[in-house]
């Protein structure tokens, strides 16, 4: 299967690394003109920069800007009025104990993990439709399903997006325009990699020990039974936003490992 994105755009939320980074790169390896985006221009500079050097060919560039805020959507959105292909990505995690965690601290979360997809997919949606044509993904997890009881806040973010996903591709009914959610599961980002750093400085073991304890101890359901690759996540991203998956839509695509303990 070869996947031809040329003559497409796509925007890819807080990919200066770890998955979005990876998705921004397999687009743009398949033709698609990259938006990418970050909280600061440097971090942005520094992904467009890698990107245009693994990828001489590839139309890349990027924006800075708070997604996590209604103005920065509009930034955003005033600098790319419209694009073919979405990738909402952009997120935050941080394991806390339920009863410490603030009003705003739970506000600061759903506004970064669900208003900025909400706020972008609002805008953009309505361009793809008019077009009859557009990709729309909303990267979920795992913890959606099977919500963690060290991170409750992000859980919720999680399955909210995930709702959302569902339901906008029945608002979208009848078009070419299809939307969906991807649930990766532990994956070695630049979060979940300084975890596992952390982790293994405690305790005294090598980063490799640490990521092998951090699946059984708290993932023990996983089919692999180790961290995903960013580039696992990506290839299935590619995939969805691709001619070739015109029929999937309204979706909830699992690249969790088998985490989840459930055939639907």
């Amino acid at each position: 299967m070869k996947i031809d994105l040329s003559g497409k755009t796509a925007i890819i939320t807080g990919s200066t690394a770890g998955i979005g980074l990876a998705i921004a790169k397999g687009l743009a390896n398949a033709g698609a003109g990259v938006t990418v985006t970050g909280r600061t221009r440097p971090r942005v500079d520094a992904a467009v920069a890698t990107l245009r050097h693994e990828l001489p060919s590839a139309s890349v560039d990027g924006v800075a800007a708070d997604l996590g805020t209604a103005e920065g959507c509009r930034l955003l959105i005033g600098q790319k009025p419209s694009c073919d292909i979405l990738i909402n990505n952009v997120g935050i995690f941080e394991p806390r104990d339920f009863f410490e965690i603030s009003d705003e601290e739970w506000q600061q979360f759903f506004d970064v993990n669900v208003m900025s997809a909400v706020r972008l997919s609002r805008h953009y949606a309505q361009g793809m439709k008019q077009r009859n044509w557009g990709r729309i993904q909303f990267l979920s997890s795992e913890s959606a399903l099977n919500i963690p009881p060290e991170m409750v806040h992000y859980g919720m973010t999680k399955s909210a997006v995930q709702s959302i996903s569902r339901g906008l591709a029945k608002v979208l009914t009848g078009t070419r325009v299809t939307v969906n959610a991807v649930l990766p599961g532990p994956t070695k980002s630049e979060g979940v990699g300084k975890m596992i750093a952390d982790i293994a400085k405690q305790r005294g073991i090598s980063e490799a020990e640490a990521e092998a304890n951090f699946v059984k101890e708290n993932r023990p359901s996983s089919i692999i039974q180790r961290v995903a690759d960013v580039d696992e996540v990506a290839n299935l991203c590619v995939y969805l936003a691709s001619p070739q998956a015109s029929a999937t839509t309204g979706a909830a695509m699992r690249v969790e490992g088998g985490i989840v303990d459930t055939m639907a």
